[in-house]
């Protein structure tokens, strides 16, 4: 089972970007689905982005389509989400999560990281 270690996170001033890392411990990241979520104070975590094994599908939620993009790095065991236009709703703590089993998905994650935090000012 691989171990998720976030980074990148920090305070960013409205329209501006960040990236956001995740490096995978263990020689078996390319077998698993990956995942960005959210959450954000006193509400429930909502899935930002999602990517395939190998990189070539990905799905994102409304409220960041054409904004985020979620990339993944199998050599170097490493998910990105690069964020751009970031507005003050984006503001939360981010945890990336993987999965083995199952199809492509914005559910059943099993494996998360410890989360960055986002601040977004106005």
């Amino acid at each position: 089972q691989v171990q998720l270690v976030e980074s990148g996170g920090g305070l960013v001033q409205a329209g501006g970007s960040l990236r956001l890392s995740c490096a995978a411990s263990g020689r078996t990241f390319s077998m698993y689905f990956m995942a960005w979520f959210r959450q954000a104070p006193g509400k429930e975590r909502e899935f930002v982005a999602a990517i395939s094994r190998s990189g070539g599908r990905t799905s994102y939620a409304d409220s960041v389509k054409g904004r985020f993009t979620m990339s993944r790095d199998n050599a170097k065991n490493t998910v990105y989400l690069q964020m751009n236009s970031l507005k003050p709703e984006d503001t939360a703590v981010y945890n990336c999560a993987a999965r083995s089993s199952g199809s492509f998905s914005y559910t059943g994650y099993d494996v998360w990281g410890q989360g960055t935090q986002v601040t977004v000012s106005s």
